[in-house]
């Protein structure tokens, strides 16, 4: 059976929040009022690290003027490897966290499209994983079976917006962190390129690849937040101006790449495999050209970034903490960024010749294909 959709549960839209807003229908405090009462009503400890007061967000929603800004008293979540004043920034290790002098500069521009930070949220330590049940502050409850675990590591993020909670929350995806928790628990993750939404104030995982991302309960409520992040920012050297394109139609016989028959991986779930193979018949009737390709190439390249030099990037992180309190690190996270100590410069070289050859066959794939189409998971756990 599938889960309910957003009429049987209730939940608002970004889009349908904002109109209220803007004519009055609803104001933003009754909005946030409903937001923490859901919260009271869910339950979940998990779920945020810190939460804000429910007065103090109301006394800033009652604060906003009715206008046309595209994010006008919404609530937002936000993950905590994202610098907040007035809120610790933890990334789910308290012998790390400290207090932020500033807001990072996605929260800046939250603001100003008129959003309400209400908290942060909690994550898998060091935003290392995508399991959602290596933190010190509890497992969030996966929306749709407890028994499942929500998936990381931006998992606070992913499981507020699927309670509803918030109709928006802020994660950071490198290999996976904001689309795994979104498909665990039935919503939209949105990764932008790199570069698109700058890091400014983002603790990192690996700087050279890390992306804000996004979680909301509609495709165009996650374009529409992407709208109001996006930009270069002088002071994050990875940022970029690149277009933002515009939603719309999808030509007739655009090209998706599915992996090859014995190439897509499952871990024995039959029913992960009929989903996937629904999907692309769905994507087939809808005048999409399906084309087989080898996936190995993607599969050697996602494996440099835990089996390779990236983890390096991680180390640099948290190094002191690993030198002054080993013990405040998860056993595991511990173990997987102690092993970016252990790279060699020759290490880092090797790979990143192997890199740019799968960028070349990469190119090669692209030439015959638009996109590529795969399971977010092979299976949950």
């Amino acid at each position: 059976m599938s889960p309910p959709g957003l009429k049987e549960r209730g939940l608002p839209t970004i889009a349908s929040l904002v109109a209220a807003h803007r004519t009055g229908a609803r104001s933003p405090e009754q909005t946030v009022r409903e937001c923490y009462a859901r919260i009271r009503a869910l339950g979940d400890p998990a779920v945020f690290i810190t939460l804000r007061s429910e007065e103090d967000v109301c006394a800033e929603a009652r604060a906003l003027e009715r206008d046309a800004r595209p994010l006008l008293g919404v609530p937002v979540a936000v993950k905590d490897n994202i610098d907040a004043i007035g809120m610790p920034t933890t990334v789910g290790c308290p012998a790390f966290a400290y207090k932020p002098g500033k807001d990072a500069s996605v929260i800046a521009r939250l603001k100003r499209a008129g959003a309400l930070v209400i908290g942060k949220t909690n994550l898998d330590q060091f935003a290392t994983g995508l399991v959602g049940v290596r933190s010190p502050y509890g497992i969030p409850r996966n929306t749709l079976r407890a028994d499942l675990i929500p998936g990381g590591s931006s998992s606070g993020s992913a499981v507020a917006v699927a309670a509803g909670l918030v109709p928006l929350a802020l994660g950071t995806d490198t290999a996976g962190s904001g689309r795994v928790p979104a498909g665990f628990n039935n919503i939209v993750g949105l990764k932008p390129s790199p570069g698109l939404v700058p890091n400014t104030g983002v603790v990192p995982a690996c700087r050279s690849l890390d992306c804000v991302s996004i979680f909301t309960l509609t495709v165009d409520d996650a374009f529409a937040a992407l709208a109001a992040l996006a930009g270069p920012d002088p002071a994050d050297a990875y940022s970029r101006a690149l277009p933002l394109g515009t939603p719309g139609a999808v030509a007739p016989g655009t090209k998706l790449g599915v992996p090859l028959p014995g190439q897509r991986l499952f871990y024995g779930d039959e029913t992960s495999a009929a989903a996937f193979e629904a999907a692309l018949a769905r994507f087939a009737r809808l005048g999409f050209a399906i084309e087989q390709i080898d996936i190995e190439p993607f599969y050697e390249t996602a494996r440099l970034l835990y089996e390779g030099p990236w983890v390096a990037e991680r180390f640099l992180v948290a190094q002191k903490v690993i030198a002054s309190s080993p013990d405040a690190l998860h056993p595991v996270t511990r173990e997987i960024i102690i092993g970016g100590a252990r790279t060699s410069a020759s290490d880092a070289f090797a790979a990143f010749y192997k890199l740019e050859d799968l960028r070349r066959v990469r190119d090669h794939v692209f030439r015959r294909i638009d996109a590529l189409l795969v399971p977010t998971m092979p299976t949950v756990y």
